[in-house]
């Protein structure tokens, strides 16, 4: 019915993989649930769900390749064999996902084993964002242009004299627009354009995959161990599988501020910087440098990624601001992967309950330096507030 498809099982987001290796370390028995989120409200036309059901079948034909693995193997030496492996022999498996739709309204739930549905959340986003923008029948600029606004933006980048990375798998406008975009950016970019965190467009491009962790990783272990010990034990496993690779920390699962008094002079030594994913970015300068003050530790040898919603204006503006006091870098992603002139969807897919082996089903949240970006179970956020000392 369509010609969309994913072209690798590697056209997904490096922390997915990275975050599977550990899972299956780790937490092999533990299990999650996610759920679609439709925060622009878009309107789905009559049948989508049918199709996209049709799509996320055929993703149980991906498989790794032998030169996939290779890659794998040469460009992440800290992913075991075992783990690699694992890969090769993983199969999705579409039981795993529920879509169904009533009038507008789309729902999509993944429920299974965290290590294995942990892969579904990027590409399903991609694909709903492809196969609504061609069943609706919106236009895009030509491929020409594509490239040329790659290039323009890439260009205007480079005089900040600063580094950046595509970040923009899950809400592209369609996989051409973003082999399009990684190629010009590559191209014109020099040494201002760093890496992607797409694993097949990075291969493809001969360019650095980008990434470490997502939120899921510290709301598993809010689940597993409570809310005040969620991000130094989450913190404490990664070190422990990764031994001081993929050193970048999120900090606002449950707001920047309750991070960093538990990011303590063991955890800011050892991990090389933090990322920025809500609120105001200079105020996380401000907060993250004090920091490394407190600790003794010199800012300038450590990494602010910043990653929130960016555009050159908020880049040009933040990069102003934190010249001189501490190394920075940039993930961008819609503003890249789907500036075609169409409006690009808001949509997500979150992982809303998870159960910990010994445990039972436990609903799982989020608290951004944005209230309005709280994600989760409304009593669980009341309860989790009331632990950090989060006041309004």
């Amino acid at each position: 019915m369509t010609d969309i498809h994913l072209y690798s099982i590697l056209d997904n987001d490096f922390y997915k993989f990275t975050m599977q290796h550990a899972v299956i370390k780790l937490f092999p028995n533990a299990q999650a649930k996610y759920k679609f989120i439709n925060r622009g409200q878009h309107p789905f036309p009559p049948g989508f769900a049918e199709i996209l059901k049709e799509e996320i079948d055929k993703m149980e034909q991906l498989k790794l390749t032998k030169d996939e693995k290779e890659y794998l193997r040469k460009t992440c030496p800290y992913l075991d064999p075992t783990y690699l492996d694992f890969l090769q022999g993983y199969r999705y498996d579409s039981s795993e996902v529920e879509v169904t739709q009533t009038g507008n309204d789309l729902s999509v739930k993944i429920a299974g084993y965290w290590y294995r549905t942990i892969m579904w959340e990027v590409p399903i986003m991609s694909l709903i964002c492809e196969l609504y923008y061609k069943i609706t029948k919106q236009e895009r600029i030509s491929d020409e242009e594509v490239s040329f606004i790659a290039k323009e933006k890439i260009n205007k980048y480079k005089k900040l004299n600063i580094t950046i990375a595509d970040f923009g798998t899950r809400r592209r406008h369609s996989y051409k627009v973003h082999d399009l975009t990684i190629k010009a950016l590559k191209d014109f970019g020099s040494d201002c354009f760093i890496g992607t965190s797409n694993v097949h467009l990075a291969m493809k491009n001969r360019i650095k995959p980008i990434g470490t962790h997502a939120h899921e990783w510290f709301m598993f272990h809010a689940a597993k161990y409570g809310f005040k010990m969620a991000n130094s034990l989450g913190l404490e496993n990664w070190s422990n599988v990764y031994r001081g690779d993929l050193g970048i920390a999120l900090s606002d699962t449950y707001t920047s501020k309750v991070f960093f008094s538990q990011f303590d002079k063991k955890f800011t030594k050892l991990f090389d910087g933090v990322r920025h994913d809500s609120g105001d970015p200079l105020e996380f300068a401000d907060m993250t440098i004090d920091h490394y003050k407190h600790y003794g530790i010199d800012p300038t040898t450590k990494t602010i990624i910043f990653s929130d919603g960016l555009n050159y204006e908020k880049v040009e503006r933040i990069s102003n601001y934190c010249k001189g006091k501490i190394r920075i870098s940039f993930g961008i992603g819609t503003n890249f992967t789907n500036d075609v002139g169409l409006k690009p969807m808001n949509i997500v897919l979150k992982m809303t309950d998870t159960l910990p082996e010994e445990a039972h089903w436990t609903p799982v949240i989020k608290l951004s330096d944005e209230k309005n970006k709280y994600t989760g179970d409304e009593e669980m956020i009341k309860l989790s507030k009331r632990i950090l000392e989060i006041k309004d």
